[in-house]
């Protein structure tokens, strides 16, 4: 009998270390490790050759697949002539704001020939997000898709699809895409729209020197797919269908959502939508489409149609489907703004949610467009905006400027002065009608870095109130470091004794982007439990380069757990 103990105590011994081993690992999943090379390449597109910035030679970059708890360690070495940085679109950074990305706000840029290691883990999130530079307009052609599984053991909350097919919706010039944001900084005009709209990658049947290398997406008939559909284009909205099929939407920005099925998505810059795609109809090829959703009057847009192609695989199709077009789709005209309202409305969480229903911060911003006149003494090639002004942009009458020496997370954390000023406006300095006339007078912001301070905890409502100074249109609106409930929005301006019981407290659904509705409004909750320096920004790049954006600074909470990480060795110097 002893004899046996003897044998059974290491083996028992072994199985616990075992189990406790499997725990662990449940408990803190596993690190990813990948290499970011940033270099310029060839890439062929619209007949001609461009040397574009990509990551480790591909257009669209590499595609990262996690589980929701592990841990991802990226080494960018920036192999380019240009600064560069990579920003997590939507990854929540929970005290590792260092790795957040965005250029002088988090962290300097990553020089030519420098590199950089980020580091983070993702918490509590599944579903879609994407990865892209945060660096001028490197975004054009320098993102990929970050898709998080649920956690090893664990499914979704709906049947597991047959297979899944990232979608990311990009925006192509054809020419370099930074000469082109260069040339209106030099200006002030706006930058010249892009010449084709690309599904992973490519523009698709519908343009020139682009058949051949359309994406095709095949399916079997019958099954179930989920596309995970990202907007990666800069400075467009976008509408989204596949021909006679319908899509589920199951997710958006890593939450899921309360599933409805609609025909055409809306996707703003930055959205994610999730959906299951049921191939139901006769065997055939049928066009996948995008195109714009241009919700600003009179402003000029890139009004081409990318595609590609859903082709079933089944034998019946095989001979008649080489031999036959894909069946087109019905998209909404490029002014549908009824429509991109029913589908952005339509979002709920799946079940009842923790929204913070007592605020300290009721904060009010307003968004939106302005013209800065001529500065005394500038040429007037310098000045070629309307009637002789330069295009500007602002939050609350604050047009935001990046700081050049410093990343605004790092003067914050060492208490270097002078970087910025944390007097940023809890509301407009004048009120006005916002989304109707407005006097010139208000048509020039001021400049400045100025911060918002929030205290860590601190429950937030935010007002995102749209404005028509030069022209209204839809604002896609980014929180860094969070997600927010979007309890609410309208058009017109935002009247808090008539809008308020709008508010839906029960089940809004959870983003990182919102579409600000053109002439209207949108309203935001969050609790300030992140420390850190948290740019909240519009999406469209032309937009931020213009000034519209703002950060928040999360001041630290008491225990080690409620403070920003001490920042990493390799931080990258200004």
């Amino acid at each position: 009998m002893e004899a046996f103990n003897s044998i059974a105590n290491p083996l028992s011994s072994f199985f616990f270390i075992c189990i406790l081993l499997l725990l662990a690992n449940a408990a803190f999943g596993k690190v990813h490790y990948h290499d970011f090379v940033i270099q310029a390449t060839p890439v062929k597109r619209l007949c001609k050759t461009h040397n574009t910035i990509t990551v480790n030679g591909q257009f669209p970059g590499p595609t990262l697949e996690v589980n929701n708890g592990d841990t991802l360690v990226v080494n960018a070495v920036n192999k380019a002539r240009y600064n560069v940085t990579i920003h997590w679109h939507g990854v929540r950074q929970m005290r590792t704001a260092w790795a957040d990305g965005p250029e002088f706000v988090t962290q300097c840029p990553i020089r030519p020939g420098k590199s950089y290691t980020y580091r983070f883990t993702i918490q509590g999130q599944e579903g879609t997000l994407w990865w892209h530079a945060h660096s001028s307009w490197l975004r054009a052609t320098v993102y990929g898709a970050l898709i998080i599984h649920p956690k090893e053991g664990e499914s979704y909350p709906f049947a597991k699809p047959k297979r899944e097919t990232p979608i990311m919706l990009g925006e192509w010039w054809d020419t370099n895409p930074i000469d082109v944001v260069r040339r209106a900084t030099r200006t002030g005009a706006a930058p010249n729209v892009s010449d084709a709209y690309t599904i992973n990658g490519q523009p698709g049947d519908l343009y020139k020197c682009s058949s051949k290398d359309t994406t095709i997406v095949h399916v079997d008939a019958g099954e179930t797919n989920l596309l995970r559909v990202i907007n990666a284009a800069l400075n467009q909205q976008l509408f989204f269908t596949v021909a006679n099929h319908k899509l589920t939407v199951v997710g958006a920005d890593a939450s899921y959502v309360k599933p409805f099925t609609t025909s055409v998505l809306m996707l703003g810059p930055g959205q994610t939508t999730d959906v299951l795609i049921i191939a139901d109809q006769p065997p055939a090829k049928y066009y996948m489409a995008a195109r714009a959703y241009a919700s600003a009057q009179g402003a000029p847009f890139d009004n081409t149609t990318t595609t590609a192609i859903l082709e079933y695989k089944a034998a019946s199709c095989s001979s008649n489907c080489a031999k036959t077009n894909p069946v087109s789709p019905s998209l909404p005209a490029y002014n549908d703004t009824a429509t991109a309202t029913a589908f952005t409305t339509k979002f709920r969480s799946p079940r009842k949610v923790e929204v913070p229903t007592e605020i300290d911060e009721n904060l009010f911003f307003t968004v939106g467009l302005g013209l800065n006149n001529c500065p005394r003494g500038a040429r007037s090639r310098n000045c070629q905006g309307p009637n002789g002004t330069r295009f500007t942009a602002s939050m609350n009458n604050v047009s935001f400027v990046l700081p050049s020496n410093y990343s605004l997370l790092q003067a914050h954390h060492q208490g270097i002065p002078g970087v910025f000023s944390t007097d940023f406006p809890a509301k407009p300095p004048v009120k006005f009608d916002y989304t109707g006339n407005v006097s010139r007078s208000l048509w020039q912001p001021i400049r400045g870095t100025k911060l918002y301070k929030l205290k860590y905890g601190a429950r937030v409502q935010v007002v995102l109130q749209g404005t028509s100074i030069f022209t209204a249109e839809n604002h896609p609106i980014h929180l860094h470091g969070y997600d927010f409930y979007i309890i609410a929005e309208g058009f017109g301006n935002f009247n808090p004794k008539r809008d308020t019981a709008k508010f839906n407290l029960v089940d809004p659904p959870l983003r990182n982007t919102a579409s600000v509705p053109v002439k209207g409004w949108t309203v935001i909750r969050f609790v300030a439990d992140n420390p850190g320096v948290w740019l909240m920004h519009c999406h469209l790049d032309v937009h931020i380069g213009w000034g519209l954006g703002m950060a928040f600074i999360v001041e630290n909470g008491v225990s080690e757990l409620e403070s920003l990480e001490a920042p990493p060795v390799d931080l990258p110097v200004c």
